[in-house]
């Protein structure tokens, strides 16, 4: 995709000069190291992507993309703390690299920065920006938390599963592409279309991530495939797998060797269609996200990118 280069090397031009105070040192050096280590950069591109829709430049729309990005990376360092994450983007994470009392203020001082990023328009558009990204932060932290209820819960509903990824990953992307249309100053229609657009294909990205996760090519992949089965973490293919035929997950759990594990879970959450009700999922959100694009009658050439951009996400290598 040529504009999501485009974009991608616009936004690393402004991240690796993005500014930080010297001291204290160990409040800012953790965020020079965190914010240059990488990550596909795709919230802030939304918003990029979403106002130059309506004809508002990368500069103009640049505070309230960064303002994402800061946001996601204080939500990333933090999260990194509570799961214990030793790795991240195949670096060293903040509170391995320092310790969880640094990484816990300095993924603070994070978050303040992003709401410097929006005090950047002091226009009418101020408001409505602060107010949204405000709902989206409270939701963000409410999904983690349900993220982390889980793991103690005997059963979890498959649609609690998918509110519990809506609210941790999905309306991060919604806000992102919000901001475009608030930049535009466009009506409630187009603002909500796109931020429905980013919500439902954040659900499908994140129920394929699970997908990928047992079935994806560890070449390709990037991560350890089978980890999710290894954990026994309760993905939406975990528990479609559970309500089809409970005794697959026994059988999986009750395997000893992790190689083993891995393979008899691909194996057996195939024969019980678990894999073909979770690929069914990850069809119906996307369609509901291309639906929300569609509405929005767009001319080819400001509507294209999206569209690629969606294909894009949900067509990786697995």
């Amino acid at each position: 995709m040529k504009e999501l280069h485009q974009y991608t090397q616009f936004l690393e031009g402004k991240v690796n000069t993005f500014s930080f105070p010297n001291e204290p040192k160990n409040l800012y050096d953790p965020l020079r190291y965190f914010m240059t280590i990488g990550g596909k950069r795709m919230r802030p591109i939304l918003t990029l992507m979403s106002a130059n829709l309506f004809d508002v430049s990368k500069e103009e729309a640049y505070s309230a993309a960064m303002s994402i990005e800061l946001f996601h990376n204080f939500s990333l360092i933090h999260d990194d703390i509570m799961d214990m994450a030793p790795v991240r983007r195949g670096k060293e994470t903040v509170h391995e690299k320092w310790n969880s009392t640094i990484a816990i203020l300095s993924g603070d001082v994070l978050l303040v920065k992003a709401y410097e990023q929006l005090a950047y328009y002091s226009d009418e558009r101020l408001s409505e920006l602060f107010t949204l990204f405000n709902t989206t932060a409270k939701e963000v932290c409410e999904g983690q938390q349900l993220d982390m209820d889980f793991e103690q819960q005997h059963t979890v509903e498959i649609s609690e599963y998918i509110e519990m990824i809506r609210l941790k990953t999905s309306v991060l992307l919604g806000c992102a592409l919000e901001f475009g249309a608030i930049l535009g100053r466009q009506d409630d229609s187009v603002k909500k279309a796109l931020y429905n657009y980013g919500v439902e294909l954040g659900i499908a990205f994140q129920i394929q991530d699970d997908l990928l996760d047992l079935y994806g090519n560890p070449e390709t992949f990037g991560k350890q495939i089978g980890g999710d089965v290894l954990s026994h973490k309760k993905t939406l293919l975990w528990l479609e797998a559970e309500k089809l035929d409970s005794s697959v997950i026994e059988k999986v759990k009750s395997e000893s060797d992790p190689q083993r594990k891995v393979e008899l879970a691909r194996e057996l959450f195939t024969q019980c269609g678990a894999k073909a009700k979770t690929e069914e999922e990850i069809t119906l959100h996307y369609t509901k996200a291309i639906n929300s694009l569609n509405s929005l009658n767009l001319t080819s050439e400001k509507s294209t990118p999206l569209f690629q951009l969606a294909s894009f996400l949900l067509n990786r290598a697995n």
